[in-house]
């Protein structure tokens, strides 16, 4: 086990002496930094930066940083969170009837790829019961219709209370969230099986093949009110030829689908992600 960490990332207009306040407020209590990472966006006329210093030696308790550090902050209008490595997050996977990413997310927990548990698994089918069973995970089928969202979403949110649930992602759920869910719930990750923002919603290899593209991909995002358009966390692409039926698309897209989603998921679990607007910066 590594020796556990502190990570600030930090948002803020952007001015003079920002790197120099948040390195000495480190510093000055006997911290030492491990990494660090910045980014400005000048049309936004932000800064934004992650930093990770060790908790060892470091003079304040763990309960006061936060307030320390806003002390620093508020002046300078940031927008800001603390994490703490050796607290291991919850997360729920969401799944329909297809079991890729759900296979490949509980292989990359169990082998401690990924830092977190998963206690709970939630569907709308009764399709992959036995994969739950099978890792000891709990397993809730929730079916929804039209009529019945509304109930079943409040279901949905009193599982993810009690299993004391950090992070849900969606591994090829086939179902759009509300918009009141996503606001008592934000923390949601999605795998889209396109390279946003081609081919949003249904049936996106399907309409690759009509259209005769030369490369397909897939997108992690964070989920938001509008579909398939929340902040990118992760992309990536294959080639793709005439030869190629919507069934290789599909295979070739399985593919893409499980990478990507892994590799957001421990890009958001490793606190690397900082959300701004619509957008993200991905201190990698």
């Amino acid at each position: 086990m590594s020796r556990p960490t502190a990570t600030l990332l930090i948002s803020c207009p952007d001015q003079k002496g920002l790197v120099a306040k948040f390195a000495n407020f480190i510093y000055s209590n006997g911290g030492n930094i491990i990494h660090a990472d910045q980014h400005t966006d000048f049309s936004a006329g932000l800064f934004l930066t992650r930093i990770e210093w060790e908790l060892e030696g470091f003079n304040l308790p763990r309960d006061i940083i936060g307030a320390a550090f806003g002390s620093i902050a508020q002046p300078l209008n940031a927008c800001w969170q603390l994490h703490f490595s050796d607290q291991i997050p919850r997360i729920a996977v969401w799944v329909s009837r297809q079991d890729h990413c759900l296979f490949d997310l509980i292989w990359r927990q169990r082998s401690q790829e990924i830092a977190a548990e998963i206690p709970l698994i939630i569907s709308n089918h009764p399709h992959l019961q036995e994969i739950a069973e099978q890792f000891g995970i709990a397993y809730h089928h929730i079916p929804i219709t039209p009529d019945t969202k509304p109930e079943q979403e409040a279901k949905q949110l009193e599982l993810l209370q009690k299993y004391q649930i950090d992070l849900v992602v969606l591994a090829k759920y086939m179902q759009v969230l509300s918009s009141d869910f996503i606001a008592q719930f934000p923390h949601i990750i999605n795998i889209h099986h396109s390279f946003l923002p081609a081919f949003p919603g249904a049936n996106p290899y399907h309409r690759a093949a009509d259209r005769g593209v030369k490369i397909i991909g897939a997108t992690a995002h964070y989920v938001t009110q509008d579909l398939d358009e929340g902040p990118i966390i992760e992309q990536d692409v294959v080639r793709v030829s005439h030869r190629d039926q919507v069934e290789d698309l599909i295979r070739k897209g399985k593919d893409l689908e499980r990478v990507v989603l892994a590799r957001a998921v421990r890009l958001h679990l490793q606190n690397r992600v900082l959300v701004y607007g619509n957008r993200t910066v991905v201190f990698a």
